[in-house]
Formats: C-alpha cells, structure tokens, sequence
C-alpha cells in the first residue's frame, strides 16, 4: 500500500472493504453477478491502457490498448446473437445504457425523421437518450407481465405511418424480465407496409443466456434485429459497468468517420474508452463460453424455482413471467427494501436470482419477509 497514506487513510480503506463485504451477503434485488474472479488480470493495472478508437480498423496511433480482447468479446457474442457472417460490428462500452445511446445515435443518423416507439417499462435510460438525441417517440402501453401492447402499438404506428419506424424492443423489463417479441413488432411493420424500420433490441440481463431459453424468445439477427446491447456486469459479472453493442456493418459505415489524431476510425460514443473491461470480458468467456453460459443459466433457474416455491409455502405472494430469473412479491417497506437493496416500483419489489445467490440468502430474506408480514398483521389489530 502507498506509504504516503495517513493512518486514517488506510482506515478508511479498510472500512470500505468490511462495509462491502458486509453489504454482498443482502444483494438480491439488482441483476448484478458477482461469483467472478479477475485476480489473474490485476498485473494489467500498471499500464495507462486507452480502448479509444475502433477495435476493428487496422491502424491507428495509440497501442496501449486491449483492442485484439475487445474484437474477441464483440465476435463471441455476434454468434452468440447469431449476427450475419461479415457484416456485424461493435465495441465494449461503459454499461447497457452507452449501448442503447449507440443505438438510437445509429438509428437517428439513418433516420433523422424516425419516431422512436417504447414501452412504458422500457429501461429508464431510453427516455434519457431520445432527449439527449433530440428524438421524436411515442410511448406504447403494456399488458400486465411488463410485455409491450401490440394493439396500442400499431395504433400509435399507423398514426405517424408517413414517418420511419425506430423501434426498442425490450428483452428482459427492468421490474418483470417481460420480453418483447420482434416477430411480432415485424408483422405489424409489413401490415403497415413501414418500409424504414430500425429494431433496437435492449437485451441487457437476458442477452447473455435468451438464446438458451425454452422456448427462446424472438430478439436475435436472424430474426430482424438491427441492434443488441447485452450487459457485461449482469448475468456474467464485473467489477466494473460494462456492455457489448452488436449493429450490422452496413448500417455502421453509413457513419463511420475518420479521426487523424487516432489514425483510426471512431465510430464509438466516447472517445477514451475502459481497455480493462473488454479484458474482464474475454477472461470470462474464455471461462465460461457458451456451454458455460447455458450452465449458469440452468443454474440460476433451479434456484429461482426454488425460491418461489418456498415463498408460496410461506403464503408469501409471490410470482414470475414465465422462464424468468426474476421474482415479484409485495412491495416491502423502508427497511427490507435497504437491507436487502431491492429494486421497488408501484405496487412490487423483485428479487434477482443471478450468479452468486444462494440458497442461505433465499431462505434469510423469506424469514424476514415472514417478520414482515407478522409485524403488519400486529398492526392492523
């Protein structure tokens, strides 16, 4: 450790440590894995390693960087998402919500008069992009699992028909994992004869094991898909924010440009760019790969099952959508809700079963949940 440090300093380090390993053991309600370890990549900490530019344009200036790891990562996952051979694209961005920004940023220079169409439980971070893009949208209701109102969108699609369609497609809402269905969103374009389409699909948490679902949702390129962002921090697990954007090459060089301080093409949404988390990233699937993925997956299933079944036979109310890791209950108050960080919203709190849930952490919240219910009941006599 630095020996410049005061004291209180390294205390204060120290504290950190405890306070975050305390904190793990009552992390159930946000779609973060955390059964990972980088120990082998900490030597990497020691180089001043910049991602800037893009990772597949041979040249460029600037070779502190992990550009080879990040082409390995954006391949591994355009198979994965079964994008065309030759003519897909990505880079390793600073989180899902950078992914979905690249995006619509991508779709606005293809359509600069499109109208962006999401659901009302789209992430909150598409809303954001479209002000920031300056983007025309229209928000389209959804059915009571969180899954997009087809009706209500063709609809909204057939009032503004003059105009090109950008659609976000949600695979996996933020609150319920509802999944859109792009096959359809698609229908509903070709009845409408919406020649202009673009389809975004947001698959942050679920991208990374949807295609190993039964039955497996409709979101990937060989169903129409434009775009996929997955996350890196979620189902697979990082240290640090991360994701992947997969686009088609053809619609990426309508707007590539050239940078000379680089030599290099930038096609990204910053400039300087985390050159260790496309490094996380290839560890883990180097790891893991696709076998391990499903595994994972398989994994987290098991248990979510068990976790609903406990929580039904403690007449808690508790419910699912249909193959998701993803639990509803009662929404719970002030205190469970802090100490076992779940995400609240109306009427719900969710539990997400991820890597590095257990089975002890599962049966600790039902036992307050329990307490819970007991306290209120008290009350109301």
């Amino acid at each position: 450790m630095n020996k410049n440090l005061l004291p209180e300093d390294k205390k204060k380090i120290d504290q950190l440590e405890s306070y975050l390993d305390e904190k793990i053991n009552y992390f159930l309600g946000y779609p973060v894995a955390f059964d990972f370890d980088y120990s082998p990549l900490y030597k990497f900490l020691k180089f001043p390693i910049n991602n800037a530019g893009d990772s597949f344009y041979h040249g460029g200036s600037y070779h502190m960087n992990t550009h080879s790891f990040e082409r390995e990562v954006v391949c591994f996952f355009a198979d994965l998402l079964k994008a065309p051979e030759n003519n897909y694209w990505g880079y390793v961005t600073n989180g899902s919500s950078e992914g979905n920004l690249y995006a619509l940023y991508l779709a606005k220079r293809l359509y600069p008069k499109g109208i962006v169409y999401f659901s009302e439980e789209a992430h909150y971070s598409i809303e954001k992009n479209i002000d920031i893009l300056g983007l025309q949208y229209q928000k389209i209701k959804t059915q009571i699992t969180g899954e997009i109102d087809y009706s209500d969108l063709e609809k909204k699609i057939l009032i503004n028909a003059e105009h090109p369609v950008i659609m976000v497609a949600n695979i996996g809402t933020t609150l319920k994992e509802a999944r859109d269905d792009i096959q359809k969103i698609q229908h509903i374009l070709d009845k409408l004869n919406i020649k202009k389409r673009y389809i975004h699909c947001d698959a942050a948490f679920c991208g990374a094991y949807a295609q190993f679902l039964t039955p497996k949702p409709y979101f990937d390129f060989s169903e129409g898909a434009d775009s996929i962002i997955v996350s890196g921090h979620k189902f697979i697990g990082s240290p640090i924010p991360c994701g992947v954007v997969i686009v088609l090459k053809h619609n990426k060089e309508k707007v590539s440009s050239y940078v000379d301080v680089l030599d290099s093409l930038d096609d990204t949404i910053t400039g300087s760019r985390n050159a260790i988390t496309p490094l996380l990233l290839w560890y883990s699937i180097k790891y893991l790969g696709a076998e391990g993925l499903r595994n994972r997956l398989e994994e987290c299933l098991t248990l979510t099952a068990y976790a609903l079944t406990k929580m039904k036979d403690f007449g808690i109310d508790a419910w699912q959508n249909p193959n998701s890791l993803t639990i509803l209950i009662p929404r719970v108050n002030k205190e469970l809700q802090y100490k076992w960080q779940l995400a609240t919203h109306g009427k719900f709190s969710h539990i997400i079963i991820r890597p590095g849930i257990t089975k002890k952490m599962i049966e600790h919240l039902i036992q307050d949940l329990k307490e819970e219910s007991y306290s209120n009941a008290q009350k109301e006599i």
